[in-house]
């Protein structure tokens, strides 16, 4: 075994006993006498105001590297700061990004009006029962009759 898989493996163990210990003392709590139960309390009020207070951070630093641990990756920073070819790179990215959501939406407009285009002419030059034009699903008996069109040519 590697020393990882050591260390994740006597983790899980102390987790085990941990539950285990807690799970066993908990079971008997409520027979203590109230002498016990009140030290129990206070003891416990002493370990959490003792117990290590978080670091707060002073300085915000960008993550420029990814590290691998086993199944978890973590985001590890430097100092660099991104330079001018940085800055012109994301910038090129940012109107290359532009460029082609614009294109989308030129073609999707484009795709919107040859097909009702394509229903206009249908309309004008097919010979319909009135009673399709009252119908609900008008539109999905002229596609269907576009679709077999097509296939048949």
């Amino acid at each position: 075994m590697t020393t990882h898989t050591n260390t994740i493996y006597t983790d899980v163990l102390q987790a085990r006993y941990s539950l285990r210990l807690s799970a066993r003392l908990s079971a008997d709590l409520d027979n203590l006498p109230h002498g016990v139960t009140e030290r129990l309390r206070v003891a416990r009020q002493q370990a959490v105001m003792q117990r290590k207070k978080p670091q707060t951070v002073t300085r915000l630093r960008r993550a420029t590297e990814i590290a691998h641990n086993g199944h978890t990756a973590a985001l590890h920073g430097s100092d660099d700061r991104m330079g001018w070819a940085g800055w012109l790179a994301s910038g090129l990215m940012v109107l290359a990004l532009t460029m082609g959501l614009m294109a989308i939406n030129s073609q999707q407009n484009d795709n919107r009006a040859i097909e009702v285009a394509d229903l206009d002419a249908v309309l004008l030059t097919d010979d319909l029962p009135p009673e399709a034009y009252a119908d609900p699903g008008f539109l999905q008996y002229l596609k269907a009759g576009r679709d077999q069109q097509s296939t048949a040519h």
